[in-house]
Order: C-alpha cells, then sequence, then structure tokens
C-alpha cells in the first residue's frame, strides 16, 4: 500500500453564507481503504464528499489528490479551483454515486454506463462497450443492459449507476448515501455490490446512513458533528467502544430507529 494518501484533506472548511458547515476536517484515505463517513443530518457528510470531487468550492484548507494540491485562485468566499484541466482530471478519478441515481432517461442502461468513457476519457467504442458489459454483470443486472432505465428497480438502477462509475476506471469512489433512498429488499442488493467492492481492495468513502454498512465495509470511520470530527477509528473501535457522549447517543439514536 502506497504511503501516500489517494485522497487527503487538511483543515477543510466550508460555509454557505453565514453558515459553517465544516469547521476546519482532515483525513486521508490511501490506496485500497474504505472510509465511512457517519453523523446525523446536517452534520456536513455529504457536503465534505460534494468538497473533495470539487462539485462545491471549500473556502479555506487544502485537498490534495495523490499528494498533488488543487490549486485555488481567489481567497474565502472568492475561492475557486485555478485549473479547469486539474479538475476534470481529478473528477475523473474520483467517481461519485449519489443518492438519487442520476441516471438519464434516455438512454438505456448501457448507453449510460459508456457515456462517460466516451466524451470525457474519448475511449475507443468497442473497448468502453467490453467494460460497461463487463461491470454491468459485476454488479448483477448484465441482462438488463438494453432496458431503459425507467424500466429498472431502485436497486437495479443504482447498481447502474454504480456499473457507470466503475466504467471510470477511477482511483477512487465517493458514495453519497447509496441506499437511502431504496427500500430495505432494494437495499441488500445495493449494499452486497459495495461490500464486493471493498472486499476488492477498492479506494472507497462512502457517506451512510447504515450502521451495519459502516461496520462490515470500513477500514477506518469518521464521527462528523456539527462540522467536526468528533471521533475517528476502526469501525470496532468506534461501534464496539465509542468513547464521546455525543457518538454514544447518535448509536443509541440509529439503533432505536
Amino acid at each position: 500500500m502506497s504511503d501516500t494518501p489517494v485522497i487527503e484533506v487538511r483543515d477543510l472548511h466550508k460555509a454557505y453564507g453565514s453558515l459553517e458547515v465544516l469547521k476546519g476536517v482532515s483525513l486521508s484515505a490511501r490506496r485500497g481503504e474504505t472510509l465511512a463517513l457517519i453523523g446525523s443530518s446536517g452534520s456536513g457528510k455529504s457536503t465534505l464528499l460534494r468538497c473533495l470531487n470539487l462539485l462545491e468550492d471549500s473556502q479555506q484548507g487544502e485537498i490534495l489528490f495523490k499528494g498533488e494540491p488543487v490549486r485555488w485562485k481567489g481567497a474565502g468566499p472568492h475561492r475557486h479551483p485555478a485549473d479547469q484541466a486539474q479538475v476534470i482530471r481529478i473528477r475523473t478519478n474520483l467517481s461519485m454515486v449519489f443518492q438519487q441515481f442520476n441516471l438519464w432517461a434516455h438512454m438505456t442502461v448501457l448507453q449510460n454506463v459508456m457515456e462517460a468513457p466516451l466524451t470525457v476519457l474519448r475511449r475507443d467504442r468497442d473497448e468502453v462497450e467490453r467494460a460497461a458489459r463487463h461491470y454491468l454483470d459485476k454488479v448483477g443486472i448484465g441482462d438488463k443492459a438494453d432496458v431503459w432505465p425507467a424500466q429498472l428497480s431502485g436497486g437495479q438502477q443504482q447498481r447502474a449507476a454504480i456499473a457507470r462509475a466503475l466504467c471510470m476506471e477511477p482511483e477512487a469512489l465517493l458514495f453519497d448515501e447509496p441506499t437511502s433512498a431504496l427500500d430495505p429488499e432494494l437495499e441488500q442488493e445495493v449494499v452486497k455490490v459495495i461490500k464486493d467492492l471493498a472486499s476488492e481492495g477498492r479506494t472507497m468513502l462512502i457517506v451512510t446512513h447504515d450502521m451495519k454498512l459502516a461496520a462490515d465495509v470500513a477500514s477506518h470511520v469518521i464521527f462528523l458533528h456539527q462540522g467536526l470530527i468528533e471521533e475517528e477509528g476502526p469501525p470496532e473501535a468506534l461501534f464496539g467502544a465509542p468513547e464521546s457522549e455525543r457518538l454514544q447517543g447518535f448509536l443509541s439514536s440509529t439503533r432505536a430507529a
């Protein structure tokens, strides 16, 4: 395992106007690690993921991809990435899977999976189609390649979205509440795919409300509270013997839900 993290964040701050969402967060994910980000709604988990992928501009702190810092221009609320080519390169290497599947309704499942490698990476069509079919098989919906997204269940749509992310051959996968829009029985289809990916040693960051998923797949768990890391460590420590009262209360509330 390389000593240089795939993703590193140092003292990241993000605000929307006067609302501070991230108040100085630092983390790193090395190759093959799965980080689970847990915490109450509004704790900053999804915002952190969107800042990592440069979908949101942070106001302070550093983001590094494989040791390369994001270059910025401006400061504070006027800070933006300085190099659009760098942004595209980082985004294509950090594939994101959203809570809402974001599949294009006018394209078949196969076309959805092929679109970004063809248009962004400009890879060969035959090569991309082979890869797309491979990843659809991998997530268990190879037989759905030629149907429209509307013909799929929610669990199948999310698995198609995961295949689409994998087809970019990214350095890391970012999951933003990948199961929260699903019924419990469909949720398990997606959980199985994520567990399989973790067992392959893929680098992943997962924002999740599912404590069992976090406990099962994460090598490191981070509990965010009001924009700060309240506690972090291996899952057996955080779930088995949480130290902070806030984490104890959070876990009690999730078990009672």
